[in-house]
């Protein structure tokens, strides 16, 4: 059996790389964060901290990282981690056409080669949070921030795992039991996701403290619909959730 890890990497070098690369220039583009599928903009949905200027961000499982694009505007100073040769090569492709430059790392987010207690900020959207299990990226994540250091994330929500048909689109009749809910096996890649619960219960061993749940609602009009989830159906229930947690100390 292939480890996920492998299985996501291919993914993310093959597959992935030809219809995501093509995406980079539109988000690097961008002069004020939009977040997730519905584009949420960041005014609106306060994922980051007021002031990041000078922050030791690290970005977990950035792709093109035009997350870190963003945030190096911002005044941080981020570094991204990425298990794709080929998404990290888009990556520094923009950082040369947009004129940024940070550090970018082949390697996996659930591993990071840098020290204890080096960042000030850790954040993910569609990352980490979502390909590498959490039971090894979240503990990793607090081993690299500073006491009180953020860690910030986006993903899917429970509700969309429980409701998404293999193949399909999200329906309004739960496709597969919450409990034992973990990873999502599609076959040439793996996604995890977790119930609030468990969530919450890892953060707080991880030694977290939760600030924020943010459950995210589709606008009206979208500025595009997906496959996997229409916006009809995420403006009824949430189709993607930001978790914000602080380390204590």
């Amino acid at each position: 059996m292939v480890d996920h890890t492998e299985l996501n990497r291919r993914h993310w070098d093959e597959a992935a790389a030809a219809w995501h690369g093509p995406l980079a220039r539109d988000h690097w583009s961008k002069t004020e964060p939009r977040w997730g599928l519905w584009a949420t903009p960041e005014a609106q949905l306060r994922l980051l901290p007021a002031d990041i200027s000078g922050m030791d961000v690290i970005e977990l499982g950035c792709g093109t990282a035009y997350v870190s694009a963003w945030l190096a505007r911002l005044g941080a100073r981020p570094v991204g981690i990425d298990i794709s040769a080929a998404q990290l090569t888009t990556a520094r492709a923009m950082q040369a056409e947009f004129g940024l430059d940070f550090p970018l790392i082949l390697g996996d987010a659930q591993r990071v080669p840098r020290d204890d207690a080096t960042f000030d900020l850790a954040i993910s959207e569609y990352g980490a949070s979502l390909w590498c299990d959490p039971y090894r990226w979240i503990p990793e994540a607090a081993r690299l921030l500073r006491p009180g250091g953020q860690l910030v994330f986006l993903h899917r929500s429970p509700l969309l795992a429980l409701c998404a048909r293999p193949g399909g689109s999200a329906e309004t009749s739960l496709a597969r039991p919450q409990f034992g809910l973990r990873m999502v096996d599609h076959g040439t890649s793996a996604e995890f996701t977790l119930p609030h619960g468990e969530m919450l219960r890892l953060l707080r061993s991880a030694g977290f403290v939760v600030e924020d749940l943010i459950e995210i609602q589709a606008p009206e009009p979208p500025h595009r619909e997906y496959d996997e989830v229409s916006s009809a159906w995420a403006r009824q229930w949430p189709s993607e959730e930001v978790w914000k947690a602080r380390l204590s100390g």
